[in-house]
């Protein structure tokens, strides 16, 4: 294995998880819940993108992960709740085995007066566009019901604690280069955690503006306080309209960035707009099943101009099988899902992608003209045959054959298995 248990880190990870297992007869006096979840995947394929290089031709993942959770407060009406949960992880990939400990959702939250309530500790935040910044992170989150004004929320995070692989954040090439860094234990601290940032949000969702239309917004900052030679501090202003019509849901979103951007001495003021568009249709069948369009689009970089590609903090892939973010580039999805049966949901997907500019996807070839990188063709099952097991296949191909910006590219391809087992 690349590290054994003589390492620092990894004796005090199973520690933690031995003293969880023993307290936990301890606790059953309490009113509490607790459980464990199994999470197994193999995957095999040729990959590319942004935020990856060219995966191995095998890779496996086998995880665990423990959780508790702890209402408290009066009697018959607890107003707080404590949250708790570990992942330990053992990765095969490039010929390593790698063991990776890392402290998932760790929250405690308390509710007090009408509509109020304040979570500290490691939670999940998303923006409303699900592609700014979404994930864990670290700090505290206030909430308040402002009756038919709507509901705000106002929260700061850290991101250099996280685990990097987890968290994805790729600004700079640093943070691509540290991203790309095998984990190793005789380097812990400068190949585990994420690239340090700090997040502030101002969150503000109005579910009831009319008698369906739904509009979610924020405004986000993020600050770079990695030190490096390259910095990149930016500001989103985001929002996001839904609005359902008999059998069929529309959304439409946008998002303004605004960023300082340091490098080499030098400092450049930029701004990027992205945005989406989404039609959702449930067919007026026999089945339950759902046609779904998706635009997502991002600026790319004009030359001598402060328009510069649009740079999110979190990288969300938009393909199966393409594995590259939301920045100068543009994706049109078509899917289909359906439930033949209550336990078993397939999904089939065309992915079409377009370039911005040139220069921006890092796997663009020299000497190319064209901005159409290609399309993607992408299935997915996922079976639930009891209630604790679920079991998911997904396999697809991108064929840049399908556009001019690499035509005589090779198909990259993908196929993943996965397995998730609620043991408690």
């Amino acid at each position: 294995m690349k590290q054994s248990l003589n390492s620092a880190p990894l004796r005090l990870c199973v520690g933690v998880f031995v003293v969880f297992l023993l307290l936990l007869p301890a606790l059953s006096v309490s009113a509490f819940d607790w459980g464990l979840l199994i999470d197994q995947s193999a995957e095999m394929g040729d990959v590319a993108g942004n935020m990856d290089s060219v995966m191995d031709e095998f890779s496996y993942t086998a995880g665990i992960i423990p959780w508790f959770s702890m209402p408290f407060g009066p009697a018959g009406k607890p107003s707080g709740n404590f949250y708790l949960s570990a992942g330990f992880t053992v990765e095969y990939y490039d010929e390593d085995v790698i063991f990776i400990p890392e402290l998932l959702r760790t929250e405690l939250s308390y509710k007090f007066g009408a509509g109020k309530e304040i979570s500290v500790g490691r939670m999940y935040y998303t923006d409303p566009l699900g592609f700014i910044a979404n994930g864990l992170f670290d700090g505290a989150q206030f909430s308040m019901d402002l009756g038919g004004i709507g509901k705000l929320g106002i929260g700061a995070w850290y991101t250099g604690l996280l685990y990097k692989k987890n968290t994805r954040i790729a600004m700079t090439k640093e943070d691509s280069d540290l991203y790309l860094l095998k984990l190793d234990y005789s380097n812990f601290v400068d190949t585990y955690f994420a690239p340090r940032r700090i997040l502030a949000a101002i969150d503000w969702e109005k579910p009831d503006l009319s008698e369906a239309f739904r509009l979610k917004a924020a405004l986000i900052g993020q600050f770079d306080v990695s030190g490096n030679d390259e910095l990149y501090h930016s500001q989103y202003l985001g929002a996001k309209f839904t609005y359902p019509v008999n059998n069929f849901v529309f959304e439409l979103g946008a998002c303004l960035e605004f960023a300082e951007h340091k490098l080499d001495d030098e400092t450049k003021f930029k701004f990027s707009l992205a945005g989406e568009l989404g039609v959702a249709w449930l067919l007026p069948t026999s089945i339950r099943d759902r046609l779904t369009f998706t635009a997502r689009l991002s600026s790319g970089t004009v030359e001598d101009s402060s328009f510069a590609a649009f740079v999110p903090v979190t990288t969300e892939y938009q393909g199966d099988i393409l594995r590259a973010k939301l920045s100068g580039l543009t994706m049109l999805r078509l899917a289909y899902a359906v439930k033949p049966v209550e336990s078993l949901l397939i999904t089939l997907a065309d992915s079409y992608f377009v370039l911005s500019d040139k220069g921006t996807y890092s796997g663009y070839p020299d000497g190319k003209e064209g901005h159409f990188l290609g399309n993607e063709i992408s299935a997915k099952l996922s079976w639930f045959p009891l209630s604790d097991l679920q079991l998911n296949l997904l396999g697809g191909v991108f064929l840049p054959s399908m556009g001019n910006a690499d035509s005589d590219g090779k198909a990259l391809w993908r196929i993943e298995l996965s397995a998730k087992i609620s043991v408690f």
